[in-house]
C-alpha cells in the first residue's frame, strides 16, 4: 500500500523552496506494498523547441508501452511515478496529477496517454531561457518528501545542457538525497553557435558534467541520446534498467551507458 512517508525532521533547503509544491502532490491508496517511486524530470528549457518537447513526451509514453518495459513494470510489487517538466528557478509544472501507481496494464496505459497528451497551461515560453538543474531536484525532493513510502526511490533528468542558474545540483543531492538514486538521460545536440557550444559544453563534456553533477546513489547510472529522435530508443533503455534492476543490491558508484 502507498503510505506517507513521516519525514518531521526536514533539512533547512526544502521548506524554503519545495514545501508549497509536497502539500499539493495527489496520493492514491492502492492495495500492494510499493517497491519503487520514480520520478521523471523533463527538460524544457530554452534549447529545447517546442517539436523536441512533443518529440520528448511521445518517446517517453512509447517507451512506457514497450513490451519489455511493460513486463517490468508489472513484474513485482507496484510502482509510483510522478513526471513533470523543468527549466528555470521556479519553472516547473507536473504532467501527472500526482503520484500516479501503476498496478496494472489500464494504469501504465492512462500514465502514457496523460504524459503524450495535452500539456496544459506548462511552462510559459517568457520561464524558459534557464537551465536550472538543481531547481529541479529541488522539486523532486519536495515529490519524495509528499510522496508514497517505497523500498527504492529513484529520479530519472532528462536534459541538454549544464545548470545555469539557482542552487548547484550537487548541493541538493548533498542535502536531501540520501538513499535516493538519480540517473540522467543526456541528449546530444550539434550546437553551432560558439556561446552555446560552451555552455552546453560539448556532448563529452555534457556527459562529464552530469556525472559529476547530477548522478548519484545505489546503481546510479546515464545514458545518452544522439537526438530528440533517439529519445524514445534512449528512454526505454532506461526505464528498463531503472524499473527492473534490484538496485538496492547494486554497488553504490556510478555506471554509464551509451
Amino acid at each position: 500500500m502507498i503510505r506517507r512517508q513521516d519525514r518531521s525532521r526536514q533539512p533547512m533547503l526544502l521548506p524554503r523552496i519545495g514545501l508549497a509544491t509536497a502539500t499539493c502532490l495527489a496520493l492514491s491508496s492502492p492495495a500492494q506494498a510499493c517497491r519503487l517511486a520514480l520520478v521523471l524530470a523533463l527538460d524544457v528549457s530554452g534549447s529545447v523547441s517546442a517539436g523536441e518537447d512533443r518529440q520528448q513526451r511521445d518517446g517517453l509514453a512509447a517507451a512506457l508501452l514497450a513490451p519489455e518495459v511493460r513486463q517490468a513494470f508489472l513484474s513485482g510489487g507496484e510502482v509510483a511515478v510522478y513526471v513533470f517538466e523543468w527549466a528555470g528557478v521556479s519553472s516547473q509544472a507536473a504532467l501527472t496529477p500526482g503520484w500516479v501507481a501503476i498496478q496494472s496494464e489500464t494504469d501504465l496505459v492512462r500514465l502514457a496517454g496523460v504524459v503524450a497528451g495535452d500539456a496544459g497551461p506548462g511552462i510559459g515560453a517568457g520561464s524558459r531561457s534557464s537551465t536550472a538543474v538543481g531547481s529541479a531536484l529541488l522539486h523532486a525532493a519536495a515529490a519524495f518528501n509528499a510522496g508514497p513510502d517505497c523500498m527504492q526511490r529513484v529520479v530519472d533528468v532528462s536534459g541538454d545542457g549544464v545548470n545555469s542558474q539557482g542552487v548547484e545540483p550537487r548541493i541538493v543531492i548533498d542535502q536531501l538525497f540520501a538513499g535516493i538514486t538519480v540517473n540522467a538521460l543526456i541528449i546530444d545536440r550539434p550546437i553551432e553557435d560558439p556561446m552555446q557550444e560552451i555552455m552546453h559544453g560539448g556532448d563529452q563534456q555534457l556527459a562529464a558534467w552530469f556525472e559529476d553533477a547530477v548522478v548519484h546513489g545505489p546503481g546510479s547510472f546515464h545514458i545518452r541520446a544522439r537526438s530528440y529522435a533517439d529519445y524514445e530508443q534512449a528512454m526505454t533503455a532506461k526505464l528498463l534498467r531503472e524499473v527492473q534492476a534490484p538496485m538496492l543490491s547494486m554497488a553504490d558508484h556510478p555506471q554509464s551507458a551509451g
